[in-house]
C-alpha cells in the first residue's frame, strides 16, 4: 500500500519525507488555498521533495477549461497528477488527458458505479472518500471493497486511492479492503507509529541497560 500526504504544509512534508514512509502528496483548493503560497509554486515545490504522484486539482467547472488547466499542471513537473472532479465535464476532461499520457486522479468519488466511470476514462486514480461516507451513516469500507471487486472483475488498473482519512483504524481497513493508496493528513501518519506498549517497552528496556552499566 502506498501512502500519500493529504497537505499543503512544504515544512511537514520535508519533514516526514525523511522518514521513508512517504510515496506521494494529494492536495486540493482547500489546502493550497491555506499555504500562501502562489500554486504553481507549490506544486513544484511540493514535486522536488517526493518522487511519487503529487495531485494538483483544477478548477474549472466544464471540460475544455479542466482540459487547458490540467495541461499547465502537467507541465509543471513529470510527477503531476492532474485532479478532475467526478462529474460528466470531469470524466471528459479524464479521457481526453489520459490520451495524452497525463496521470489524473478522479476525486470526489462516493459511489462504486461512479469508481466505474472513473476507470472506464481511464483514471490513474480515483479518490472514494470514506470519511465523508461515515459523516453521512454509509460505510466508506464498503465502498472500498465494491470497487476493488469490480476493479478485480475486469482488471482496471486504476488505482484506489482512499481518501477523506480521519484516523488511523481507517488506514488498516482499507488496507485490509484493497485500497491501493491512502491519503491522510501528517498527523495520521505520526499516529500510525505510535502504541502504547512499544512506548513502555522502549522505556523498560532502557532502565534495565542503563542500570547494568553496560555500553555498546
Amino acid at each position: 500500500m502506498l501512502f500519500f500526504l493529504d497537505t499543503a504544509d512544504v515544512g511537514e512534508v520535508k519533514e516526514l519525507v525523511e522518514t521513508g514512509m512517504v510515496d506521494g502528496i494529494t492536495t486540493n483548493p482547500s489546502l493550497a488555498a491555506s499555504s500562501g503560497i502562489p500554486f504553481s509554486q507549490l506544486i513544484a515545490q511540493m514535486c522536488e521533495l517526493v518522487e511519487g504522484p503529487v495531485s494538483a486539482e483544477v478548477t474549472a467547472v466544464d471540460a475544455a477549461t479542466m482540459i487547458v488547466q490540467g495541461r499547465q499542471l502537467a507541465k509543471i513537473s513529470k510527477n503531476v497528477t492532474v485532479k478532475v472532479p467526478l462529474t460528466v465535464e470531469g470524466l471528459k476532461a479524464c479521457q481526453a488527458l489520459a490520451d495524452e499520457n497525463i496521470m489524473v486522479n478522479v476525486t470526489l468519488c462516493f459511489s462504486a458505479t461512479q469508481a466505474l466511470l472513473a476507470a472506464k476514462a481511464g483514471a490513474t486514480f480515483v479518490s472514494p472518500f470514506i470519511g465523508r461516507m461515515d459523516d453521512i451513516s454509509h460505510s466508506g469500507m464498503e465502498l472500498i471493497k465494491d470497487i476493488r471487486l469490480i476493479y478485480n472483475n475486469y482488471g482496471y488498473e486504476t488505482a484506489i486511492l482512499a481518501a477523506s482519512v480521519r484516523h488511523p483504524v481507517h488506514i488498516l481497513e482499507a488496507a485490509k479492503a484493497g485500497a491501493d493508496v491512502a491519503t491522510m493528513p501528517p498527523k495520521i501518519l505520526r499516529q500510525l507509529y505510535q502504541h502504547p506498549l512499544t512506548s513502555a517497552g522502549l522505556e523498560n528496556f532502557l532502565k534495565d541497560w542503563d542500570k547494568s552499566g553496560l555500553s555498546i
